[in-house]
């Protein structure tokens, strides 16, 4: 046991203790250390962006320009984000495809009422049908409508069988596509 970690042959290949490790080799790890300065600087970039706006709109009153620029910073850091990734890790577009259509077909399946649910966030959204701080009625069920991050959708408050208590919001990924 001459090293403990060493590269060897054409492909570079990662050993460890004399063990060579599947499908680990000096590119993956450039990569994978690519991809966590990317990530950090983003989301470093991301949190300059949301004390700035927040700075600039500090003596503004509208709470929809609030809304909508933090909404706009998220939506467009995660497109750069998701496209940085792909643009690191996949050389050959061929291969972004495949596996693209792969993880979609499993997740549309395995998802169904997630993605149904972001889909009517974004008709909500698109259309205008509800401002956030509405209250609203829908199949006899009135509820307000709450802003959210970018995880959680716009959701309202149930209040079919007892008077409403104030605002809630829904917390993390749980409430997305429950009948609730």
């Amino acid at each position: 046991m001459g090293e403990f970690l060493r590269t060897e042959g054409p492909q570079r290949a990662v050993y460890l203790f004399d063990v060579r490790l599947v499908g680990v080799n000096a590119d993956n790890g450039k990569k994978v250390l690519f991809t966590v300065a990317f990530v950090v600087l983003l989301l470093l970039l991301a949190w300059a962006l949301r004390r700035v706006a927040a700075a600039l709109l500090k003596g503004n009153e509208n709470a929809r320009t609030a809304f909508w620029t933090r909404q706009g910073i998220n939506l467009f850091g995660g497109a750069f984000l998701l496209f940085g990734i792909a643009s690191i890790w996949f050389d050959d577009p061929t291969t972004l495809t495949t596996a693209l259509g792969l993880v979609s077909a499993g997740l549309a399946f395995a998802l169904q009422k997630v993605v149904t649910a972001i889909a009517g966030y974004f008709v909500i959204l698109r259309r205008k049908t509800f401002n956030v701080g509405n209250r609203i009625a829908m199949g006899g069920v009135r509820g307000d409508v709450l802003p959210s991050g970018s995880c959680r959708r716009p959701s309202w408050k149930w209040a079919s069988r007892r008077p409403s208590r104030g605002p809630t919001r829904l917390r993390g990924c749980r409430g997305i596509g429950r009948g609730r």
